[in-house]
This record gives structure tokens, C-alpha cells and sequence, in this order.
């Protein structure tokens, strides 16, 4: 337990600069991993694989854990089991999520309703790549569930990668 607890106060914000908290996180790792006994190992292995996303970025602006995480998404959630009326929020937020969030959260930060000239600038707006892609992904799995159109989208990745080359 004291182990977890070192560790955990190397991720803690209020305990010091991110670059001092980095080597501190660095030194645990490396004395774990230089132990015999298989937690500290286990340990060890955990803390590498986790050490690439833990001290990029500002602090203040990532959610600090899963249950801060959830409650960010609280409202577009809430919104979207509103919509259709069941007690799952759907799929809708994973694919959409760049651009359905700032909408559904819009509401929070602007009174009353949005006059067209508020929403003009956003006229010619285009969801990120990333976005896009997801949604390609997901149409394509979709394809591939079903069985009936398992056979046209075989053929047409067969003909897509054949046009590649």
C-alpha cells in the first residue's frame, strides 16, 4: 500500500512542478524495477505503460481521473438519453463526440436563444479528420455485422486495394 500511495503522490498536482513529479515518478520505476519480488515488477510494467500520457499537458485542463471524466460528460449524456428516452446515452457521443459536446454544451455558457448572425460564423464549419475517420470505421464494421452486406463491402475493400497498388 505504501508503494501505490508514493506513486500516487508523483501524479498529484499539488505536490510539486510536473517535471519534478516526472523524476520522482521515474525514480520509483526504476527502483521497482530493479526488485526481485513479482508486485514490484508488476509495478514496474504498469507504471512504464503509463508513463507516455501522465505529464503532457497542463494539469488543470485534463480530467484527473474516470469519475472526473464521467462528470464532463454529464450533460451531453444527459441530453442525448432525453432525446430517445432510454437510460443508455448511445454510441453517438463516441463517434460525434468533438463536435456534439461544444454543441450540446452551448447552452451552458450563452443565454436565451442563438440568432442566425451568432451562428453565421460557423456556416462553413467541418467536423475534424479524426472525427471523420471514426465515422468511416463505424459504417464499415456496420457493413461488416451485417450479413447480407458483408459480401459487397469485401469486394469493394478488395477493389480499393487494388486500386491502391
Amino acid at each position: 500500500m505504501q508503494k501505490i500511495q508514493a506513486v500516487a503522490e508523483t501524479l498529484d498536482p499539488t505536490k510539486g512542478s510536473p517535471e519534478d513529479r516526472q523524476r520522482a515518478f521515474e525514480k520509483l520505476r526504476e527502483s521497482f524495477s530493479q526488485e526481485p519480488a513479482g508486485f514490484d515488477q508488476h509495478l514496474a510494467k504498469l507504471m512504464t505503460s503509463f508513463q507516455p500520457g501522465l505529464f503532457v499537458g497542463p494539469a488543470d485542463e485534463l480530467p484527473r481521473d474516470n469519475l472526473e471524466l464521467e462528470r464532463w460528460f454529464r450533460l451531453p449524456k444527459s441530453h442525448a438519453r432525453r432525446i430517445h428516452g432510454r437510460r443508455h446515452a448511445g454510441v453517438r457521443i463516441v463517434y460525434e463526440g468533438p463536435t456534439l459536446v461544444c454543441a450540446l454544451d452551448a447552452h451552458q455558457h450563452h443565454l436565451g436563444p442563438f440568432t442566425a448572425a451568432e451562428l453565421l460564423p460557423y456556416i462553413d464549419a467541418q467536423p475534424p479528420p479524426s472525427q471523420e475517420a471514426a465515422l468511416d470505421r463505424h459504417r464499415i464494421m456496420r457493413k461488416a455485422r451485417s450479413s447480407k452486406q458483408r459480401p459487397a463491402l469485401l469486394a469493394e475493400l478488395e477493389q480499393r486495394y487494388r486500386d491502391l497498388g
